[in-house]
């Protein structure tokens, strides 16, 4: 361990930043926690107290609200009783920690379920499909087969998804709203039972729900989907995703822009009650003929 610190010692040897935490510095900071506590067995003052430091350092460092240097996580994870390869690997991700946009690949869900999980309120905006924490299960099993992945990886994402939906469970839940384009109640995902018993789970268990109806405009169903979280100690952040990446965003003006679409979907989404009204009327929709009159809220 000596030899490592001190070749890292002749790169870079900054002092421990103190800086506004993210998503991301969050997450891998409860990474390092879980790290500590896994392989370690100690506790944070008794790990600060055999590398020196300070037990709010320790702290500070796992819950993402400070940069470690090079030589802090050096060692920290060699504590840890892990080795080079591990730290480098680390390091390539620790790098982006405190940016305010970074993207992620689909494999980790870890910094969006920490997001989730920490949040006093969310509220999202989805256009041909229902948000994840409200989907049931049937719902998104089926999404997920009809995307076309392998049996394996739709039982992995199936599980971490249901995973991701204890945070609706909790008693100090966040506060929810969830705009949902019209269009999301018509595209069917899944059999008559899958889109029934979806429809049902929005209309009894939901905490609010707003409906874009398809009578807003062009404009609106293009809008890509999205979230945006507000925390009680911590800098709002914007989450969208595609096909190819999650991006996560604290750069104030996206917030910011973000903040200001949101105000205007209020003005063109039907109200809760409305909202509750239309969806009645999709409860038994796949059950009819597709030819046959039905009537909905303009």
């Amino acid at each position: 361990m000596s030899k490592f610190v001190e070749n890292l010692q002749c790169v870079i040897c900054p002092g421990m930043t103190a800086l506004t935490s993210t998503a991301y510095s969050r997450d891998l900071g409860d990474e390092l926690r879980r790290l500590r506590e896994h392989h370690s067995g100690m506790t944070g003052a008794a790990f600060a107290d055999r590398l020196g430091w300070d037990a709010s350092k320790v702290s500070n460092i796992e819950k993402g609200k400070a940069r470690a240097s090079e030589i802090d996580l050096v060692q920290y994870v060699m504590l840890c009783g892990k080795g080079s390869e591990f730290f480098e690997e680390f390091r390539t991700r620790y790098r982006y920690a405190f940016d305010l946009n970074v993207v992620q690949v689909h494999d980790n869900i870890r910094t969006l379920a920490m997001a989730e999980a920490m949040a006093t309120k969310i509220v999202t905006y989805d256009v041909l499909t229902f948000p994840g924490l409200i989907q049931t299960e049937s719902y998104a099993h089926s999404l997920f087969t009809e995307h076309g992945q392998p049996p394996e990886l739709v039982e992995r994402n199936l599980r971490a998804r249901m995973d991701r939906q204890a945070t609706m469970r909790r008693p100090d839940r966040p506060e929810c709203l969830f705009f949902v384009h019209e269009l999301a109640l018509q595209l069917r995902v899944g059999d008559d039972r899958v889109m029934e018993d979806q429809y049902l789970q929005l209309l009894f268990n939901t905490h609010v729900l707003r409906i874009v109806p398809i009578s807003a405009g062009v404009a609106l169903a293009t809008r890509s989907a999205r979230m945006l979280f507000s925390f009680a100690k911590a800098e709002p952040l914007v989450y969208t995703e595609n096909e190819v990446a999650m991006v996560f965003s604290q750069d104030p003006a996206v917030v910011r822009e973000n903040k200001e679409f949101f105000a205007w979907l209020e003005r063109h989404a039907l109200d809760a009650e409305q909202s509750r009204s239309m969806l009645a009327n999709y409860v038994s929709g796949p059950r009819r003929d597709p030819h046959e009159p039905r009537t909905d809220l303009a």
